[in-house]
């Protein structure tokens, strides 16, 4: 048997219980075998600093490691002002730098937004991929995911209750298994 695929996954929100938390850890309980999905904390990161390139904070060069060591990357976002969380925004930055030593080169990666809004974080979604493009990660086109109404669809627990939305993300583990095996490096 085939060792799975060791996914990164990174949670746009710092809230310990967000719908976004909730929809990663809906996403682990329900990938197939093929894929071990993690999240990867970034709340610790710093903001980026390129005059802290020469001495890294800790916190960046563990960061930095885990990614590198990840087969694929898998966002998961809500919308801030039609864009994403600073947060995340930062990850990317810490990860992309010294120049030319970005640990997110040819990772295959997807994008999925939650919201309560009907839209799902659309705009946030979107705008990630423009920067997930710059960064040479090769990022799954279909099925999109938006999850509108997301904070009706876990309970207080944090589980998720809505048999439709677990049939969409079995089925869109799935096809980042598949989308991982035809863009992997290796």
């Amino acid at each position: 048997m085939n060792k799975p695929s060791d996914v990164a996954v990174l949670v746009g929100s710092l809230q310990k219980n967000s719908i976004n938390r909730n929809v990663a850890k809906a996403l682990i309980e329900l990938a197939p075998d093929s894929l071990k999905l993690s999240i990867v904390e970034i709340s610790g990161l710093t903001i980026y600093n390129q005059d802290e390139d020469g001495h890294p904070p800790a916190a960046w060069t563990s960061f930095r490691e885990r990614i590198k060591a990840a087969d694929a990357v898998l966002f998961v976002t809500p919308e801030y002002n039609r864009s994403v969380p600073a947060a995340l925004k930062n990850a990317l930055d810490v990860g992309s730098r010294p120049y030319s030593q970005s640990v997110w080169d040819g990772k295959p990666g997807a994008v999925i937004s939650a919201s309560p809004s009907a839209l799902g974080g659309f705009g946030a979604n979107h705008h990630l991929r423009q920067s997930l493009m710059v960064l040479n990660i090769p990022t799954m086109q279909q099925p999109e995911a938006y999850i509108g109404g997301a904070d009706k669809l876990f309970d207080k627990n944090g589980t998720l209750i809505n048999d439709s939305t677990r049939v969409f993300l079995q089925s869109f583990t799935m096809k980042f298994a598949a989308w991982i095996a035809a863009n992997s490096k290796s």
